[in-house]
């Protein structure tokens, strides 16, 4: 048995080396592959092998994709033409596609009653006075696809808005922005809950440590370990299965009245996780890779 871990990472994350290296523990390979070099071969045939750095390789039983928010349409069609090999994929080309997308994330939660902040696309130039009247300020400006943290910024008033989008616009004017609200109940806290096969695995509260809004670990944020209320465990299971996620991290913005999704991410880091909990999240994927795996057979 053999595994892939898709990623395209120059150097190997802490996630991508703990989960080889606990399958390993486990007696499986897992090899690290840059979905970049396979090879796609559409054909009538039912092909059991697969092109990898110009060789030919016989199929993985299971594949990781690790790439997140970075997935591009190659990467995507790669993930697509595995799963048609009938190779096992966590999570799935589709269920990834959903959560790269923050705005149809946002779309899917708030379709099934998920609450979430009030969220807007927007195309330039912008309609300030209709941002205002829906929404409100301060609001929450970020880029459809974006990471750790990136590509999210705070504009305060109407004048910020447009300066920043004004200067995104000059950079690449096809570029989509989302408008959302602030959820400024506690500004700069947040809780990520890891889930793997719609189970919870593991919580913790990032603590902003500067100021910045932004909670996020890549940015600074400071975790602390968290017992989690009977809602935000509602929720967060609520986002994987609607978003049909083997693997996901879920984060929680802190309303008054409750909890707001922030973001739902396919590929999410876990190194502050384990360091904040003790816990061992890399073998909970190993563990429910092996069980999705006999249950193929």
């Amino acid at each position: 048995m053999k595994g892939w871990l898709l990623s395209t990472a120059e150097k190997p994350s802490y996630e991508t080396k703990k989960i080889v290296k606990e399958f390993k523990k486990a007696g499986i390979e897992c090899f690290i592959v840059d979905p970049r070099i396979i090879d796609i071969y559409v054909t009538r045939e039912d092909r059991k092998s697969i092109q990898v750095g110009n060789e030919y390789t016989v199929l993985p039983n299971f594949v990781i994709p690790r790439m997140g928010s970075k997935i591009s349409s190659y990467s995507t069609a790669v993930l697509r033409h595995l799963e048609k090999l009938g190779v096992l994929l966590i999570n799935s080309s589709e269920a990834i596609s959903s959560a790269k997308d923050k705005l149809y994330t946002m779309q899917i939660l708030a379709q099934e009653n998920i609450p979430t902040p009030r969220t807007m696309l927007t195309k330039h130039p912008i309609n300030i006075d209709y941002i205002k009247k829906r929404i409100g300020f301060p609001v929450v400006v970020k880029t459809l696809s974006g990471m750790h943290g990136k590509g999210v910024y705070l504009a305060e008033k109407p004048s910020n808005l447009e300066q920043l989008v004004d200067v995104v616009m000059e950079v690449d004017d096809k570029t989509n922005l989302l408008i959302q609200e602030f959820i400024g109940h506690k500004a700069g806290t947040d809780i990520r809950i890891f889930l793997v096969g719609g189970k919870i695995v593991g919580a913790f509260m990032r603590q902003s440590k500067d100021g910045d809004f932004r909670a996020n670990i890549t940015r600074g944020g400071l975790p602390k370990p968290i017992e989690l209320d009977s809602d935000a465990e509602f929720l967060a299971i609520q986002c994987a299965n609607i978003l049909n996620l083997d693997i996901a991290g879920v984060d929680l913005l802190i309303d008054k009245e409750g909890y707001r999704i922030c973001e739902v991410n396919s590929a999410p880091g876990f190194e502050g996780l384990e360091k904040a909990s003790k816990s061992n999240i890399a073998l909970e994927i190993v563990q429910y890779v092996q069980q999705k795996l006999s249950l193929a057979i």
